[in-house]
């Protein structure tokens, strides 16, 4: 089961600069197995279409399935976010980014992002699957 984060969603849901790449890099993950996305990443896909309905819509169309943060995530989302401040005080990295990076790290095999960087920094270990551009 592979997470996708919602950048690389939401360039495919308004066809933005990065869609072509975005689309090649889901189906390859459909074909290995599930993408799912959790409920911070759906929000934030929420956010950039007219309304939920849309976005449930979408996702079905595009055969991703629903995958509810657990308790064990969020902890762990905290623990990163926490370090992090203590390491860089001049930045404030939203929590979204490390539930996110959480749920992929615990309860998924990999993530779909465009922002490895980050998530290669404060999520070792976590398989990384960046659409080619």
């Amino acid at each position: 089961m592979i997470a996708i984060d919602s950048p690389v969603l939401v360039d495919l849901l308004t066809d933005g600069v990065y869609a072509d790449a975005s689309e090649a890099c889901l189906r390859q993950c459909l074909t290995a197995g599930p993408v799912v996305i959790c409920e911070v990443a759906l929000a934030e896909v929420s956010s950039a279409l007219q309304n939920g309905a849309e976005a449930m819509m979408a996702l079905e169309e595009m055969s991703i399935r629903f995958s509810p943060l657990e308790v064990k995530s969020a902890l762990r989302a905290g623990e990163m976010q926490r370090r992090h401040r203590q390491r860089d005080h001049s930045s404030r990295r939203a929590a979204p980014d490390y539930l996110i990076g959480a749920h992929a790290l615990l309860q998924c095999d990999g993530l779909i992002t465009r922002d490895d960087k980050f998530f290669r920094e404060y999520f070792k270990g976590l398989k990384l699957i960046v659409p080619s551009v």
